[in-house]
């Protein structure tokens, strides 16, 4: 009997460490293979999980532009109790008591409306350039469905002569959660007024005159002035590089409209007490050297953006080194310094040059690659030679908003931290004005470092 009683205790035990080792492997994620026609949502609805936790097991579904392909392997997390009582199971419909009111409509529990009101055609630039960015726009809503999301888009030829009100009269119109137009001026405060009165969202993406922004609260302007670009730019070179010895290099360009930049500059500089030198590029070489210090780093700031009078610069400024190597000299840029990289690239990474921008177009970054890939398979042409892409535009415009939407509703603001986006090209940070619209307050520094890597610093 004792003989008979430990054989049984022996095969509980095997038994646990068999059910033990069977819920270990349980708990190790298995993987699926990716079947023809086959969605995130798909998958996740056959597995009892949620669409987060299916994406959260596989990060790279969190890039934009992430397209899910047969023959792809992919991890199936654990099914977590609470996981079973996800959106896919019906939830019971429950009643109100009668002192509250039943839940408005929320755009986080059904599809997305979009409507993209913008000058569609082929006659012009305006609609050339426009028709890129609502095919940004498509790929980023045909991003976001592989995700989940559902969403429904309308789009208006909205030309520059058009009138909007057989537009707007168009039932699909007044349905929109969010509008991305107009393109001109003009056509502002006839969109304002009904967005304002059907609480839809109006995305303004270029710059024109919109007065509109600072009563209603239902705009997002994107684009930003020449001069709160010029003011911020100031503030972020005074908060990064304070310590630095700033050298002024009169280029002698008479059309130029950077003294915008370099006078406030100089006046925040002079009131800060921090001395500055200024020179040109005419200067002799004993002159255009004094003006550098040898006790601190130099940031040589010119007073032009055109890229003859910056070559002139790099050629001074390596005479300078082959004379004094010890010295350390750093370059500040502007945006159009962009265009330029396959003409001063090395001189760029040499002189450790930082440019403000509110955008960088990084050919190449594996999300671009792929973005680009997708537009030529899917338009059968190329992306326009343009600095920003437009297609990349419209890709981060749309993948920010309907993301934010999705996530937080119509109380989305589009402020900083609100949802981890790496944008492709065009980071967004908005702020409200006063008690009016949101305003676009993103700025960047591209940063060509001396071992030839390009950062950007995003604010």
């Amino acid at each position: 009997m004792t003989k008979i009683l430990r054989y049984f205790l022996l095969l509980l035990v095997l038994t646990f460490a068999v059910d033990s080792i069977a819920q270990s492997a349980d708990e190790i994620r298995s993987t699926h293979k990716v079947k023809r026609k086959e969605t995130i949502f798909g998958i996740a609805k056959m597995y009892n999980l949620t669409i987060e936790d299916l994406i959260k097991a596989n990060p790279e579904m969190k890039e934009p532009g992430y397209e899910l392909k047969k023959g792809d392997i992919i991890n199936i997390p654990i099914s977590k109790p609470d996981s079973t009582q996800s959106a896919y199971l019906e939830k019971p419909v429950v009643t109100p008591p009668a002192n509250q009111t039943a839940p408005v409509d929320d755009v986080r529990q059904r599809e997305i409306r979009v409507g993209v009101m913008l000058p569609l055609h082929n006659i012009n630039g305006d609609g050339k350039r426009m028709v890129e960015y609502y095919r940004g726009i498509l790929m980023a809503c045909d991003s976001l469905k592989k995700t989940g999301l559902s969403i429904d888009v309308h789009a208006w030829n909205a030309a520059e002569d058009a009138d909007l009100t057989p537009i707007l009269a168009d039932p699909a119109a007044a349905k929109c959660d969010i509008i991305f137009g107009p393109l001109y001026s003009k056509q502002m405060q006839l969109l304002s007024d009904f967005v304002e009165k059907h609480d839809i969202r109006l995305v303004i993406p270029f710059s024109i005159n919109a007065p509109q922004l600072l009563t209603n609260r239902n705009i997002f302007q994107v684009w930003q002035s020449p001069t709160n670009i010029n003011d911020a730019t100031i503030v972020r070179y005074l908060e990064n590089f304070k310590d630095y010895h700033p050298v002024f290099i009169d280029c002698n360009d008479t059309t130029s409209k950077k003294g915008i930049f370099t006078f406030g500059l100089r006046r925040q500089l002079e009131g800060r007490g921090i001395e500055y030198s200024i020179t040109n590029l005419k200067s002799s070489e004993d002159m255009f050297s004094k003006a550098f210090s040898r006790s601190k780093p130099n940031m040589v700031i010119l007073n032009t953006a055109r890229s003859p009078e910056l070559g002139v610069a790099f050629a001074k400024m390596n005479g300078l080194k082959f004379n004094s190597p010890s010295l350390e000299i750093k370059m500040f840029g502007y945006t159009e310094w962009l265009m330029y990289t396959r003409t001063h690239l090395e001189n760029f990474h040499k002189y450790d040059t930082y440019i403000p921008s509110v955008f960088y177009y990084n050919p190449l970054s594996s999300q671009t690659g792929r973005l680009e890939q997708i537009y030529r398979g899917n338009f059968h042409v190329d992306m326009q030679n343009a600095l920003p892409r437009f297609a990349l535009t419209g890709f981060d415009h749309a993948y920010f908003f309907l993301k934010g939407l999705h996530k937080y509703g119509k109380t989305f603001n589009g402020a900083a931290g609100m949802f981890g986006y790496p944008p492709v090209q065009t980071p967004l940070v908005f702020e409200r004005m006063g008690n009016g619209g949101l305003q676009n307050h993103s700025l960047l520094f591209v940063h060509y470092t001396p071992e030839h890597r390009v950062e950007t610093i995003r604010f």
